[in-house]
């Protein structure tokens, strides 16, 4: 294995060539899922909604029921919303 400047050249070879093509798998699997986001909006489905859902299903359950919370408190603070009777609020938050 030569050096150079005291860097196995063989070993950063392979670091990076390993990199390279995961880097290429990582823009393939890219381009395969902006395809079957454009089959879902060629077939009617709301692109950008279906990525907030995605995002909603990586939270878990009470890191969700927070920031809907929030959500719609500050919604309800700009008048966005109606403020909700405390009853709706323990039937939504018993729905998760």
């Amino acid at each position: 294995m030569a050096e150079v400047g005291g860097v196995a050249a063989d070993h950063l070879r392979s670091y990076i060539e390993r990199i390279e093509r995961l880097e290429e798998e990582k823009k393939g699997l890219a381009d395969d899922i902006k395809e079957i986001f454009a089959e879902a909006k060629g077939t009617g489905f709301d692109v950008k909604a279906m990525r907030a859902v995605m995002r909603l299903r990586k939270m878990d359950k009470a890191d969700y029921q927070e920031q809907e919370y929030m959500i719609d408190l500050y919604k309800q603070a700009l008048g966005m919303i109606e403020e909700m009777a405390p009853e709706e609020d323990e039937k939504e938050a018993a729905a998760f």
